[in-house]
């Protein structure tokens, strides 16, 4: 496995994501930002963060599948959320979960969240995008 998750001492544990990662293969994967589009470009969960947050996810997994790659193979995340405000976070832990269900792995990469104004479309309410190494 080319990637290794770690929580340092001194640093606080967080239950969805370690602090850390340690990439050590040869091959560097970037999936663009991923919105909560099916395969034809139709929105999925159209105002429902949870049910966009989930698709999200399933079209991350869908792109690093297609190279080759999974979510263990991710290095970080990056989630972009349209008027984020902290008492929407069970919305997104609802949808990880219920796309790491589907994916039969839960991504624990380090993750970075951003609260934005908007994203392409006004329709879509988050975006995630992913960095991966393979060996």
């Amino acid at each position: 496995m080319a990637v290794t998750l770690v929580n340092p001492s001194g640093l606080p544990e967080v239950d969805v994501y370690r602090q850390v990662s340690v990439a050590t293969g040869s091959k560097l994967i970037h999936v663009a930002g991923q919105v909560s589009w099916d395969a034809d470009g139709k929105t999925i969960g159209d105002g429902d963060l949870t049910t966009q947050v989930e698709q999200c996810y399933l079209n991350v997994g869908t792109a690093l599948a297609g190279v080759g790659a999974s979510f263990a193979d991710v290095v970080k995340l990056t989630v972009h959320v349209v008027d984020w405000a902290p008492e929407r976070m069970p919305e997104l832990l609802e949808g990880i979960a219920r796309a790491s269900v589907k994916l039969g792995t839960t991504p624990m990469a380090p993750v970075s969240l951003f609260g934005i104004a908007a994203l392409d479309v006004p329709e879509h309410l988050v975006e995630v995008e992913a960095t991966a190494v393979l060996d």
